[in-house]
């Protein structure tokens, strides 16, 4: 009986274990679950993808409005090589809008003038006003001007007239001599319209340097007795006519005074249109 019994018990110890070593060997033995995870890029992949964008705010732009005055470097300059001449001339425009600007010059002029037969000299002040259109469109903050635009011009002057020569068809015995005179007119004027074109490029911060080319015709023109008037300060030589030339070359500084913002296209047609009260 007790043979029989350590039997029975040695076949159960041995029947446990080895149930135990199936169960670790199967345990061991069974793959890992899947798991979705996918594999990861090479480099080179990665650096072609785009770069996500990044929001930006463009900042609005704005129209400077205000006043810009200066002068005119040729007429200054003028003296300095020419003993004939003396002048200033003041210069300035406002801006109204976009593209147009009101423009004025006024100034002052001594200009002795010697031709064939005389020699006078015109003194006096002028005054030209008007308006220019700027043609041209900057980019980003740019001010720069290529304008064409018009002036009615008024010159109060006097003439003097220094000499003379008397005409002599038949200068058998010689010219007649020289007269000197020396006899003033003054209570002169004269008016003209101008066709103007120039430029103004900004070349430091609100300094402006610009040149302009005129071409003038006159509307009156009071002349004094015996002779005619070869040159009206403001409208410059007349050339025996009712036409003339004109040219500055000016340094002006800018003071703004007000900004308008920058509309797009196609709100600022909107805003044109809309009724105004």
């Amino acid at each position: 009986m007790k043979h029989t019994f350590l039997s029975f018990f040695s076949g159960c110890l041995l029947f446990s274990m080895f149930t135990v070593q199936a169960q670790e060997t199967t345990s061991t033995t069974t793959p890992p679950k899947a798991t979705n995870i996918l594999p990861a890029k090479p480099k080179q992949e990665l650096e072609k993808l785009p770069a996500k964008k990044k929001d930006t705010v463009v900042p609005p732009k704005f129209n400077r409005y205000g006043l810009r005055v200066g002068a005119d470097l040729y007429k200054l300059t003028r003296g300095l090589y020419d003993s004939n001449y003396k002048g200033i001339e003041l210069v300035g425009d406002y801006r109204i809008t976009k593209k147009y600007f009101l423009a004025a010059e006024l100034g002052s002029e001594n200009k002795t003038t010697e031709d064939d037969r005389l020699t006078s000299t015109a003194k006096g002040s002028y005054l030209k006003a008007g308006f220019d259109y700027n043609a041209y469109e900057n980019w980003l903050d740019m001010e720069n001007i290529i304008s064409i635009g018009m002036r009615a011009g008024f010159s109060s002057f006097s003439q003097e007239l220094n000499s003379y020569k008397i005409y002599n068809p038949n200068p058998y015995w010689g010219e007649v001599p020289v007269v000197v005179a020396g006899k003033n007119y003054s209570g002169l004027t004269a008016t003209w319209v101008e066709v103007v074109a120039g430029v103004k490029a900004k070349v430091f911060n609100n300094v402006f340097v610009g040149f302009s080319l005129r071409l003038n015709r006159l509307i009156t023109n009071k002349t004094p007795s015996g002779f005619d008037n070869l040159y009206i300060p403001g409208f410059n030589r007349t050339y025996n006519g009712d036409f003339g030339v004109g040219f500055n070359y000016t340094v002006s500084y800018f003071v703004p005074l007000y900004k308008k913002k920058v509309l797009p296209a196609e709100k600022a047609k909107k805003e044109e249109k809309k009724p105004k009260k």
